[in-house]
């Protein structure tokens, strides 16, 4: 089968596109598959969705944010945006202060708490969950939100009482 772009060169690379519901299949050589893969990053790359979820470059960004940069890799805050991945894993305490909205975004929290394996089963899972109640129990109290305190209380009471009776 030949290049749908080129016509010229054996296809290798098999690419399905859905736009607006809309499902079309490119057979390309590599050649025209590494041009189409540069023109989609082009429009529509991992900095641009990463630029868009945490606002980047707003207007009145704090000035230190510009110029922060890593102690342990010498990558700018401004390197980041540009690229969207950071340069080491201490980034991500030199960035803290602007990763900590981003992260919240993208994973609905900013604690990794991974999976659990299928063969240990739900108690350790359990266990995480009570300690994360407990954390947003914490910070209800202490931003004096006190019905979101008395849920949390009576949702970690409920999940005490169960591993009680088990």
């Amino acid at each position: 089968m030949l290049c749908d772009l080129c016509g010229k060169n054996q296809a290798t690379v098999h690419l399905t596109e859905i736009i607006d519901n809309q499902m079309s299949e490119l057979h390309l050589c590599e050649e025209c598959a590494h041009k189409k893969s540069l023109q989609m990053e082009q429009q529509f790359g991992l900095a641009d969705l990463l630029a868009g979820l945490a606002e980047f470059g707003k207007p009145g960004e704090d000035a230190e944010a510009t110029r922060l940069k890593c102690s342990n890799c010498g990558l700018s805050y401004q390197d980041f945006k540009k690229i969207g991945r950071l340069g080491c894993s201490e980034c991500y305490s030199s960035f803290k202060k602007y990763l900590s909205p981003l992260l919240k975004k993208i994973h609905g929290s900013t604690r990794h708490l991974g999976k659990s394996p299928y063969k240990v089963g739900a108690k350790p899972r359990k266990k995480l969950d009570l300690a994360e109640l407990h954390l947003r129990l914490q910070k209800a109290i202490e931003n004096e939100e006190f019905e979101e305190a008395a849920r949390l209380r009576d949702k970690i009471r409920e999940l005490e009482k169960k591993d009680e009776t088990k």
